[in-house]
Formats: structure tokens, sequence, C-alpha cells
């Protein structure tokens, strides 16, 4: 999966790394719980899921629950791979936690493959 989240959009990833963290949190996701968790409009989420569907991303059953497909599910992994590593990264360097959560925010979506790796090398040594 490597490189391919950098092939979708970055607010889809967000969205996507939205549903995977709901799913774990809840177990099951629909759009009025993304609204909730993001603070985006209803409308906004609603194009959001329906452009991710149609992308075979995720699933939306009758009932409007919300499922990533396996491509959808590898991009989510991957962003909060990322933005979690980054996270712990920057605040174990003494980056307090408001600023480091936003930086990662951003980091997560235009980090090389090759500087991520590093900053995961770094991190394992120093833990």
């Amino acid at each position: 999966m490597k490189g391919k989240s950098m092939e979708i959009r970055t607010s889809a990833q967000d969205y996507l790394e939205t549903i995977l963290l709901l799913s774990r949190k809840k177990g099951e996701v629909r759009s009025i719980d993304i609204v909730g968790e993001t603070g985006y409009s209803r409308p906004s989420v609603s194009v959001a899921v329906r452009k991710l569907r149609e992308s075979g991303l995720i699933r939306v059953d009758a009932d409007g629950f919300i499922t990533l497909t396996d491509e959808g599910q590898g991009a989510a992994e991957q962003v909060y791979e990322r933005h979690s590593t980054i996270y712990d990264w920057l605040v174990a360097n003494g980056v307090s936690g408001n600023t480091a959560a936003g930086d990662a925010c951003r980091m997560e979506h235009v980090i090389s493959d090759e500087t991520f790796d590093l900053i995961k090398k770094l991190k394992k040594r120093d833990e």
C-alpha cells in the first residue's frame, strides 16, 4: 500500500482516517457520526461519503452504516500510522501535544516514504 494513499486526496484521507477511528471506538459508523467528530456540515459529509463510495473506498448499507472496503481500510491505516507515528515522535522530542497534533495532521499527507521511514527508525531508536 506504500504510496497508494498519496493518490487519494487529502480530504478523502482525513475522512477515511475518521471512519477508521470511529469504527474502532463505536463499532458502527454513520454520516452523522462523522459530522459530530469532524464538525463538518451534513451536506459536506454527504458529498464526501458519496465520493468515497463511488471510488470504492467505503460501502454504505441500506441502513446508512459505513464500512471501509479493503482498499479504504489500507489507506486509512496508512494515514493513521503516519499520523500517530509523527505525533508520538514530535511529542517525544518536546513539541506540545496540541502543536504536535496539528502538525501531524498536515505532515501525514505530504511526507515522503523515505522521510517517514527515517522518523520511524528514529522513534524506535529513542524508545
